[in-house]
Formats: structure tokens, sequence, C-alpha cells
């Protein structure tokens, strides 16, 4: 019996981290960590966006947003912006997020950038 239950918690973590990504969870954590900077509709222009001497990338800029693949934006926000040649300001949050919430993020922001009007 125990033999079943260990090969059942394996199937379900191996299914669980290959979920498909989660925007709306995205956003929540979005919302959690990153609109210090960037702000609550991801402009850049957060509450302590005027303080930093770089300013936070606009999430909402196509062209921009556009240029950074899923494997870039995944980077920079487990490993900071020094990880893809951005700014140090750009903290690491893989002590925070694990790689499911980050992919959920990175969701979030594929959303943000190319909604309708952005």
């Amino acid at each position: 019996m125990r033999r079943i239950v260990i090969c059942a918690a394996a199937v379900l973590a191996a299914s669980a981290a290959t979920a498909a990504p989660n925007p709306g969870h995205g956003k929540q954590l979005y919302e959690a960590y990153c609109t210090q900077c960037h702000g609550v509709s991801g402009h850049g222009d957060g509450i302590n966006a005027a303080e930093l001497s770089v300013q936070p990338r606009n999430h909402t800029d196509q062209d921009e947003m556009g240029a950074r693949t899923d494997e870039d934006l995944f980077k920079a926000i487990k490993e900071g912006g020094q990880a893809v040649n951005k700014s140090v300001l750009m903290p690491n949050w893989d002590g925070n997020l694990n790689d499911g919430d980050i992919g959920d993020i990175v969701a979030y922001l594929r959303e943000l950038c190319c909604k309708e009007g952005n």
C-alpha cells in the first residue's frame, strides 16, 4: 500500500510541474511582488520607481516585451536583471517564488503587454 501512495504522490507532483501556466495566478503574484516598481498597470511607474537610478521596465510596451522570449522573462524573474544583462536593481525572486509561480507571472506578462489598447 505504501508503494502505491508514494507512486501516486510522484505522479501528482510531476503533473503539477508540467501544468499549463495560469495568468490569473500570475496576476496575483505580480500584484504582490512586482507592482512596487513596475506599477499596478505595469507601466514601470510603481511607488519605488522615482527613487531608482534605472527605471523599471514598462510591461505594457509591446515592442520591448515582444523582443523578450519567455525564457528571458523567466530568467530575469528567477535570477534577477543582471542574469539577462539588465538592471542589477531587478532582484532575483527564486527565494520567494517557485518555477510554476514564475511561469504564471510570465503568462500574465504576455497578457499585460499584448492586451487590446497597448
